[in-house]
């Protein structure tokens, strides 16, 4: 297998995290690229017209993406269990999706100030996108600890990943703040060998 990658994005960290949780990262070939919405760069384009990592290529000439459909493959072949059966699979996912809509709007953001020219960059739409992570986090703390302190599955790997991701790029925004047990519960979770070994470098 062959996974396009780089240290620094988040939905490759989820993957990472994952390959690593399944005992399937020695199986995989890590093939690093970069790029942007407005330069695809070394974007493996053939493999994903979207232009989007992560991409996994797992026969020659096939690739599968996005991070969510990688993780549950690897999931499958590896028999790992991240993916509760029964009801408990519905709440997995809907943990992931938020998980995955708060890197949406966290990787807006960046993009806002990283790929925008500085006369064109719009504060009030920058802020918008800060408030839909501002009420996701504040549904983890109020309503998904339950869930998140259960048995590892793939919605608290993605969760994991999205706040090491604000720390990475929003530390100024201080998440922390208010949310003591969604604090105490990554502050755990972070330290799990997967976590660990995926952290992005720092710039």
């Amino acid at each position: 297998m062959r996974l396009y990658h780089s240290p620094t994005s988040p939905y490759v960290r989820k993957v990472m995290v994952t390959l690593h949780e399944t005992g399937l990262l020695p199986q995989v070939e890590l093939i690093p690229v970069q790029g942007t919405p407005v330069d695809p760069g070394t974007m493996p384009v053939d493999h994903n017209p979207l232009g989007k990592i992560p991409a996994l290529e797992i026969d020659e000439g096939t690739a599968i993406y996005d991070s969510r459909v990688i993780c549950r493959w690897l999931d499958d072949r590896s028999d790992a269990g991240l993916y509760p059966a029964g009801p408990a699979l519905w709440q997995t996912l809907t943990l992931e999706a938020t998980a995955d809509g708060i890197l949406d709007a966290a990787l807006l953001m960046v993009y806002e100030w990283r790929v925008r020219p500085e006369d064109r960059r719009h504060s009030p739409w920058v802020e918008g996108q800060w408030g839909k992570i501002a009420r996701a986090l504040d549904a983890l703390e109020s309503r998904w600890m339950a869930h998140l302190t259960g048995p590892l599955n793939i919605g608290q790997i993605a969760v994991g990943c999205a706040l090491g991701y604000l720390d990475f790029r929003h530390s100024d925004r201080q998440w922390r703040a208010d949310r003591p047990h969604l604090a105490a519960w990554e502050a755990d979770f972070s330290d799990r060998p997967a976590m660990q070994a995926t952290r992005p470098p720092q710039a």
